[in-house]
This record gives C-alpha cells, structure tokens and sequence, in this order.
C-alpha cells in the first residue's frame, strides 16, 4: 500500500466524492457538485472552507488578484473540482500545483464529475 501525507484524509474525500457522482452521474455543471459536496462535509462533520481565498505574491509585492480554492477540506487539502467530459488535463495539474504553492498545502486533489465514471488525481507539492 502507498505511504503518502494526509492519507484518510484524501480517501474520506474521494469517497465523498464517488457518493456525490454515484447519486448526480455526469454532465451537471461545476456548481452543483460543488453544493452536494458541501451538503456531504457537512454531514460527515467534516471541516471544509468552500471557495477559500488566497493571496499571490510577486517578488515580495501583493498582487491585486487573489485566487480562490474550490475547498479546502481538513484545513489542509486543497480540492479542486471540474466538470469536463474531456478529463483532467495538464493544465488542471499545473492549476493546483499553484495553488499548493500559495497555500502551503501539501496534498491536492483534482476530481472530475464530468465523466461517466469519476476521474481523480492526487497531487502531492
């Protein structure tokens, strides 16, 4: 078996996530996998932070624009969520790969609704 950080962690999500896919299947858009997710944390008393907002800095100078985390679960994972049919893509990964820079998290997950079957990665910065 793997031995990877926040290992329960990221497997309570993703089955969190198969159960939110199980129930809705494929072609909703983003937002309302992202409702039903939140409907599930909250249920599972899991803590979340739902379109958390981080500042990006450049050489030391705040930038105007923040970027904002789809969730962030356990207070440390970030969990970014699509709805394509064509699959998780490398710009997807470069997405959260940012995203794990700027908020110091170590584990990212990029899970897919938009498929018939749920399409996940784990991302570990």
């Amino acid at each position: 078996m793997e031995n990877f950080p926040l290992k329960e962690e990221t497997y309570r999500i993703i089955g969190i996530c198969m159960e939110v896919h199980n129930q809705l299947g494929a072609g909703f858009l983003e937002i309302v996998y992202k409702d039903a997710l939140e409907i599930e944390f909250q249920r599972a008393g899991i803590f979340y932070e739902r379109e958390k907002e981080y500042s990006v800095y450049y050489k030391g100078i705040l930038l105007p624009h923040k970027f904002y985390a789809d969730f962030v679960v356990f207070d440390n994972v970030i969990l970014e969520v699509k709805g394509l049919q064509r699959g998780i893509a490398d710009e997807h990964i470069a997405q959260v790969i940012n995203y794990l820079k700027v908020s110091q998290n170590k584990i990212g997950l990029i899970v897919n609704f938009g498929e018939l079957k749920l399409n996940y990665k784990r991302l570990i910065f």
